[in-house]
């Protein structure tokens, strides 16, 4: 998500609170292999499918019951310029190559076309998603209502995972920046974090150069356009969580006339500028928070650190910048590493009652369930290495973004945000000196109306903490055409988690049946 991305402490968090799944949806390991074998066919021209079991295999074990799995590439400008690709500038007359995978249910009947996904980030890679959403409602994925009708098609957007991606960040500095104080109160240390940021923007630079510019958002949604043509559809189609309602919400600007229905869910405001976006999600993930907290003093049997979770979670936090536990890995769980943990917890309600044991067995010394948590939201392998989500993310995120704040008024806003949002107003202030510090051009994407595309739906989670639902109303008033879907719950984003969601969605996406105005799902 365009706001979320840009989150707390640094280069690390911009990436953390803008995937936008509940599902995992990071890139995986190792950004090339069997998934981008083969030629890639041109935009515009029929790609060849290939069966690609292995990749279901590699994620999960194996693929789901009934289900094929194909890949294909094609090749899109580098610069679209503003149709059919830019003949001057920055990588004119050069491609990047996507990668698409196709699930198709062997039930499949009275077929609609593809419905195609994006999970979020950006650096989320669709390929990966489209293979955990094939799974079916037992595990969370798409039902069959879905699935029966459809061929469910992801793809990783340029510069993610498969599709060209962008890899400039060592993963020395990826830990730095994870471990780094999400509150760095002194000059020096505020100056420390400030470098860390400064060295990773200049090594990107040196490396990518002016085609940093090239990553942002309206040049993957005119690649988006060209696997809508790829799949064969007239009209797109589509899935979008978080970052992805951003995505989706500027295609439709761009080809109005080429939307048969988009779900928008987890939805970014695209008009907040960097500082009001920040203190957006500043504020959404103080409240889901005290949404935790106020769950386990009345769940004390499920919850270890029960009467007072925020007080023994600061605790934990105010000892690990003095006295941090030691891992099996030799890794120190410093302040950094703890944030993490809370905040990756706080993207499902699930996830809450992990976080209170994760909080209990640090404070007995055992940073385990910590790194646990925390790594499974980096993407960081017990081998230490990360995918290339958190690249892609600043990639992306800093080519759309024109606002710089100066350090001056970011440590002022860290003051500020501290006595208002005390545990994760500070990072957010920090985090932005993640595109501060970002080299090359920017590319902002449009905020209008996209005049003449059909009813589109925007989905809200009240107790969402990555894209408050305030965002949903605004988003849907800009594109105009938005109807607004609510789902009175917690953690981000809501389609398919309950039935009414989920029946209301899908009579969307199946029969294009708009919700009704107004209609709110309760939590269960």
């Amino acid at each position: 998500m365009r706001r979320v991305r840009r989150t707390l402490a640094g280069f690390a968090v911009a990436a953390l609170l803008t995937a936008g799944c509940t599902l995992p949806a990071f890139a995986p390991s190792t950004e090339s292999g069997s998934a981008t074998d083969g030629p890639a066919a041109a935009a515009g021209t029929t790609p060849t499918w290939r069966p690609c079991p292995e990749v279901a295999d590699e994620l999960v074990g194996r693929g789901a019951p009934d289900m094929r799995y194909e890949c294909a590439r094609i090749a899109v400008p580098r610069n679209w310029g503003t149709g059919t690709g830019a003949t001057t500038g920055p990588g004119a007359g050069q491609t990047f190559e996507i990668s698409l995978l196709r699930a198709r249910s062997t039930k499949q009947h009275d077929r609609i076309g593809s419905l195609v996904l994006n999970p979020g980030g950006p650096g989320g890679s669709g390929v990966d998603t489209a293979v955990y959403l094939s799974f079916g409602p037992t595990f969370g994925g798409l039902p069959a209502s879905v699935t029966e009708r459809f061929d469910i098609v992801g793809f990783d957007p340029r510069g993610v995972a498969r599709s060209s991606p962008v890899k400039c960040i060592p993963d020395a500095d990826l830990d730095a920046s994870f471990g780094y104080d999400p509150d760095p109160r002194s000059q020096e240390s505020f100056d420390g974090f400030v470098a860390l940021n400064r060295r990773v923007g200049q090594g990107c630079g040196e490396k990518y150069g002016d085609q940093l510019a090239l990553y942002g958002t309206e040049q993957a949604a005119r690649d988006m356009d060209a696997v809508r043509a790829a799949v064969g559809d007239e009209k797109l189609t589509y899935l979008g969580y978080s970052y992805g309602t951003l995505l989706g919400a500027t295609y439709a600007q761009l080809y109005p006339q080429r939307v048969r229905a988009l779900v928008l869910d987890g939805a970014v405001d695209p008009k907040q500028g960097l500082v009001a976006g920040s203190e957006s999600q500043a504020k959404g993930f103080e409240r889901a928070f005290g949404n935790f907290t106020r769950w386990c003093a009345a769940n004390a049997g499920r919850c270890p650190i029960a009467p007072d979770a925020r007080a023994a979670v600061m605790s934990a936090i105010d000892k690990a910048r003095v006295s941090p536990a030691r891992g099996s890995d030799g890794r120190e769980a410093t302040a950094g590493w703890v944030f993490y943990a809370i905040i990756s917890s706080l993207y499902t309600e699930t996830g809450w009652q992990e976080l209170a044991r994760a909080i209990d067995r640090l404070e007995g010394g055992d940073p385990t369930e910590v790194f646990r948590l925390a790594d499974a939201y980096a993407g960081r392998g017990d081998d230490g290495r990360y995918s290339n989500l958190f690249d892609a993310n600043l990639a992306v995120n800093c080519a759309d973004e024109d606002e710089k704040p100066s350090l001056a008024r970011i440590r002022q806003l860290q003051s500020e945000w501290r006595q208002k949002y005390p545990l994760f107003g500070p990072a957010l202030a920090v985090g932005m000196l993640a595109c501060v510090e970002w080299p090359g051009g920017r590319d902002p994407y449009p905020t209008g109306a996209a005049v003449g595309a059909p009813p589109i739906v925007v989905v809200g989670t009240t107790g969402d903490p990555a894209t408050p639902y305030e965002q949903t109303g605004a988003l849907a008033s800009m594109l105009g055409v938005g109807r607004v879907l609510t789902w009175e719950g917690e953690g981000h984003t809501a389609y398919p988690q309950t039935a009414c969601i989920t029946d209301a969605v899908d009579a969307y996406v199946v029969d294009l049946t708009v919700p009704r105005e107004g209609l709110r799902c309760p939590a269960r």
